[in-house]
């Protein structure tokens, strides 16, 4: 099976003194699979979210997605890379307010050098599967937090990435919302996505993710597919 994500001894230092903050690491990740990174806070989850969506290089290993090694890009071929293949749904959404919903699901379409008809289309598209069509013509501030993350989910898809990565998607929205975000990721899961789920909850963990993987203090403490290959 194609692995879409593969860190090879991969270590990160932002104090050459001390401790990394994460690693040396080395993990796969196949296409089609729904990987959950847990663990506490200072455990290295939002370094690993970094590495991987090339937001960030690593001082040792080496980080390949979708069949491209991304430490080794410089930052216009990284920036493009990143619009191509990875979608990226942040905990505090990081829509643009001043733009309206449909805006904001076609910019990074627009922003890789789609048509506006086709970016248009593709917004339409997603903007129905996740049941805001409604909100098409709405700002982010008036939409409820579970709204707001089903739209950075639809911008996040736009373009078709190999890689989805999701960051505490649950974590600045109430229990209801939390579900419905959760509805989602698993809809995701079964249509294929490569999904990487970054979160603190492990109800989310075990509810949305084919495998999860358990980071202790920079490092991989268990790996749920090592203990079912057993």
């Amino acid at each position: 099976m194609r692995q879409v994500i593969e860190l090879a001894g991969v270590a990160k230092r932002y104090d050459s003194g001390g401790a990394p903050a994460l690693g040396p690491c080395t993990l796969s990740v196949a296409r089609g699979e729904a990987l959950a990174v847990t663990g506490p806070s200072g455990s290295g989850k939002s370094t690993l979210l970094n590495l991987v969506a090339g937001l960030d290089r690593p001082t040792d290993g080496s980080v390949t997605v979708a069949g491209r090694r991304i430490d080794q890009l410089n930052e216009r071929a990284l920036a493009t890379f990143r619009r191509a293949h990875i979608g990226i749904a942040f905990q505090f959404f990081n829509l643009l307010d001043d733009l309206t919903v449909t805006d904001n699901i076609q910019l990074p379409a627009q922003l890789a050098g789609a048509g506006r008809r086709q970016a248009a289309a593709r917004a339409d598209e997603l903007m129905e599967a996740l049941g805001i069509q409604r909100h098409a013509r709405a700002y982010p501030g008036r939409l409820s937090g579970g709204e707001r993350q089903r739209v950075a989910f639809a911008r996040a898809l736009v373009n078709r990435p190999a890689l989805l990565l999701a960051d505490e998607p649950t974590g600045a929205l109430d229990s209801a919302a939390g579900h419905d975000v959760r509805g989602l990721l698993l809809d995701l899961r079964r249509t294929g996505q490569t999904i990487v789920l970054v979160t603190h909850d492990p109800t989310l963990a075990r509810a949305c993710a084919s495998r999860t993987v358990h980071l202790v203090d920079g490092r991989i403490a268990s790996d749920s597919s090592a203990r079912a290959a057993r």
